[in-house]
Order: C-alpha cells, then structure tokens, then sequence
C-alpha cells in the first residue's frame, strides 16, 4: 500500500508546538488550543523538529538567519548545515505522506513563515522565512504558524478528503 494512502497525517507540525522540550533552550512551546488536541487525536499530525531532525542536539546555541542565508550562533558558529539538512528532512516527510500544509514555530530561523530575527542577536524581528518554512513553501506546502491557526483550520476544511463511497 502506498504511503500516501496508509497515512492520516495531514500537517506537518513543529514538535515544540505540542509540547516536546526540543526547542534551542531545551523548552517546549506548546499549544493549549483545543483544536490542536483534537486534530493530534485524530492523528492528523506529524511532528517534526527540523534543528534536531538536522543533527543539532538540545539545548543548543541560539542561532539566527543571517547575511547570504547563512545560520549562526550568537558565538559565529555556522550552522547552516544542520538547518538545511533538517529542512530536507521536513520536506521528504511531506513528500512521502502527501501532507500540504505544515504548523511551524513563529519567528524561528527554522520554522518562522513571516517573520524572523534579524540574524544581528539584537532582538528585532524582519520580514523573512526561516530555512524550513522557505523549502516546504517552495514545494507547495502552505505554511502556517502558531498565531494562524483559524487559517490552517480553514485549509484543513478545504482539503478535507471526500468521504468514501458506500
């Protein structure tokens, strides 16, 4: 059978997001949203942490998007390797269950759809797409943080499969 057809999974979602201690600071930030529990009990989620899916263990440095699309620690580690690495993960995950939609962590340099830190540690967000978020988008999976989830439920609804025929 194919792995499309066996899977429920219809998002792709940032493990942080429910709950996994995974984050750069060996923190969670999970939601309470009950429509996040209900779709996790319906197994429509598939969690992924893209920095950990990279090889970069928890805790770890924090790390920006910076210059020329390089990711660096606050020390000037490159760690560019590892998110992009990561990214691919996510991504072959999509592709291999057929998910088309992904809930990711705001502002991550990872996972952030709208906006990221500056990539200067100064505090400051900008404009832009974390690595993750940026390959999943360039692949048709639509991509929606913690603070869009009456949108993502709206594309749930709308690429709800058809029930079956009796």
């Amino acid at each position: 059978m194919d792995c499309q057809q066996s899977s429920g999974f219809r998002v792709l979602t940032s493990a942080c997001l429910l709950g996994q201690p995974v984050r750069y600071d060996g923190q969670a930030k999970g939601l309470a949203d009950p429509r996040l529990a209900q779709w996790e009990k319906a197994g429509l989620l598939l969690t992924v942490c893209p920095e950990v899916a990279g090889g970069l263990p928890v805790p770890r440095p924090a790390a920006e998007l910076g210059e020329k699309g390089r990711v660096r620690t606050e020390g000037g580690d490159d760690v560019s390797l590892a998110f992009h690495r990561g990214a691919r993960v996510a991504l072959a995950l999509c592709q291999r269950y057929g998910i088309r939609l992904a809930l990711l962590k705001a502002n991550s340099p990872s996972c952030g759809n709208t906006r990221i830190y500056s990539g200067r540690f100064d505090g400051q967000l900008v404009v832009g797409e974390g690595v993750t978020a940026a390959l999943l988008r360039q692949h048709g999976i639509e991509v929606f943080n913690e603070t869009q989830l009456d949108q993502l439920a709206q594309a749930l609804d709308r690429t709800a499969p058809a029930p079956a025929a009796d």
